[in-house]
C-alpha cells in the first residue's frame, strides 16, 4: 500500500483490517526488498482473483479437529485461548504477498520466510526464538518402461515446516510427497494428536522418509537391470544410461543424506522443544532414515562398479578390434611385399623368366596368407 497512513496494516484473512505487530514490520519490509531488489514496492495487485495458497487450515482441541471453515488468524486467535489447541496450516507454493501476510500474523522469521517462498534449500532444522524450522526434500520414484539415456527416474521437492508453540505452518514445493494423506491419517490418531504441533511434524517427516525406502527399493530394480544388460554380451548397453542413473542417484542423494544431521538433533535429549514421547518416535523415524543412507552408498559403490565394468568391457572390446586389424594387416602385408619386390625394374632376378613363375607366386602368398590365417584363429586373434 502507498498510503502513509496504512503503512502499518496489512489485509486480515476476514477481509478487514488489523494492525501488524511493530517488531515485525520492519523485517518483513526488509524480506520484501530482498526478494524485490528491482523497488520498495512489489508488483502491482492484479485486478482479478488471486490463488490462495492454503490447501487446509484445522484448528484441532485435545487431539481432534474442530468442525468448520477456518482463516488462519482466527484459527491461531482461537487456539491461543485454549489449553491443549494448536493450528495446521498448509500451503502449496505460496506467493510472496500471501506468506508475508502469514508471517505477520504468526510472527516468523523473515529469513525462513524466504527460504520458504525460493524453496532452494539443504535439508536443515534452525531455530528462530520459539519457532523450529525445518526443511525436507521429497523425493518421488518415477515410473519408466526403458531407462534410457534421458529417463527421469527421481523427481524431488521440497516440504518445510514452521513449528510453534501453537501451530505448524507446512509449506511444499512440488507434488513428490502430498500431504493429505499425512492428516487423514493422523486425524485418526488422536492420542497422537494431544502431543501438539511436533506430532505433526513427526507424521510429514515419517512420510516423506517412507517414500525414501519406496524409492530406494525401485531404484534397485533399475540396477539390477543396468547390471545384466553390462554383463549381457548380446546387449549393447549404452554407457550414457549408466552415466544418466549415476545423476538420478546422485539427485536423490542430496535429499537424503543430509536429513540425517536435522534428525539427530530432534532426537537428542539437550532439546527441549521435541516431547519425550514424539522424540521416540523420530528415532524410529532416524532409523529408516539410516536404512535409506546405507542403501544409497551401496547404490552408489554398485554403479560406479557397473560403470567401472564397463568402461573395462570397451577398452577389451578396442584391444580385441586392434588385434583384429593387425591380424589382417599381417595377411596383407604378405602379398604387398612380395609384389612390391617382383615389381621392382631389374632385369636379373630370381624366377623372373620362368614359365610359371607368376601362378608359383600367386599359390606362395596364398599358402602363407592362410597359415597366417590359422595361426591367428588358434591365438584368439580372428
Amino acid at each position: 500500500m502507498t498510503d502513509r497512513g496504512q503503512r502499518g496494516r496489512t489485509a486480515s484473512p476476514n477481509g478487514g483490517r488489523m494492525l501488524r505487530p511493530r517488531d515485525w514490520a520492519a523485517p518483513v519490509r526488509a524480506m520484501t526488498r530482498r526478494l524485490n531488489p528491482d523497488g520498495l514496492q512489489g508488483p502491482p495487485t492484479p485486478a482479478g482473483p488471486q490463488r490462495s495458497a492454503v490447501v487446509d487450515c484445522a484448528l484441532y482441541v485435545d487431539g481432534r479437529r474442530q468442525p468448520g471453515d477456518w482463516r488462519y488468524a482466527d484459527a491461531l486467535a482461537a487456539a491461543r485461548r485454549e489449553e491443549n489447541g494448536f493450528v495446521w496450516l498448509g500451503l502449496h507454493e505460496p506467493e510472496l504477498a500471501e506468506m508475508t501476510a502469514i508471517a505477520a500474523t504468526y510472527g516468523l522469521h523473515e529469513l525462513a520466510v524466504e527460504d520458504a517462498v525460493k524453496a532452494q534449500q539443504r535439508p536443515k532444522l534452525e531455530q528462530f526464538g520459539e519457532v523450529s524450522f525445518l526443511v525436507l526434500r521429497t523425493a518421488r520414484y518415477c515410473e519408466h518402461a526403458e531407462l534410457t539415456e534421458n529417463s527421469e527416474v527421481v523427481e524431488t521437492g521440497q516440504v518445510m515446516l514452521f513449528i510453534g508453540p501453537n501451530f505448524l505452518i507446512s509449506v511444499r514445493h512440488g507434488d513428490a510427497c502430498r500431504l493429505a494423506p499425512v492428516r487423514a491419517d493422523l486425524e485418526t490418531k488422536q492420542d497422537l494428536l494431544l502431543h501438539g504441533p511436533w506430532s505433526v511434524a513427526y507424521a510429514v517427516t515419517d512420510r516423506v522418509v517412507d517414500i525414501y525406502l519406496e524409492v530406494a527399493d525401485r531404484l534397485e530394480d533399475d540396477l539390477d537391470t543396468l547390471e545384466v544388460e553390462v554383463f549381457d554380451r548380446q546387449s549393447s548397453g549404452r554407457i550414457q544410461r549408466i552415466y544418466q542413473m549415476k545423476r538420478e542417484l546422485v539427485e536423490f542423494k542430496r535429499a537424503v543424506t543430509p536429513l540425517q544431521r536435522p534428525l539427530m538433533t530432534l532426537t537428542a535429549q539437550l532439546n527441549r522443544d521435541v516431547p519425550d514421547e514424539i522424540r521416540r518416535y523420530f528415532r524410529d523415524v532416524q532409523d529408516h532414515l539410516s536404512r535409506t543412507v546405507e542403501q544409497v552408498n551401496s547404490y552408489d559403490d554398485l554403479l560406479n562398479s557397473i560403470l567401472q565394468a564397463r568402461l573395462a568391457q570397451v577398452t577389451v572390446d578396442q584391444n580385441n578390434d586392434m588385434r583384429k586389424i593387425a591380424a589382417w594387416a599381417a595377411i596383407a602385408a604378405v602379398w604387398t611385399a612380395i609384389a612390391g619386390i617382383y615389381g621392382m625394374n631389374f632385369d636379373v632376378m630370381p624366377e623372373l623368366r620362368m614359365t610359371y613363375g607368376y601362378p608359383v607366386v600367386l599359390a606362395l602368398m596364398l599358402a602363407i596368407s592362410l597359415a597366417l590365417y590359422r595361426w591367428f584363429r588358434r591365438n584368439g586373434w580372428l
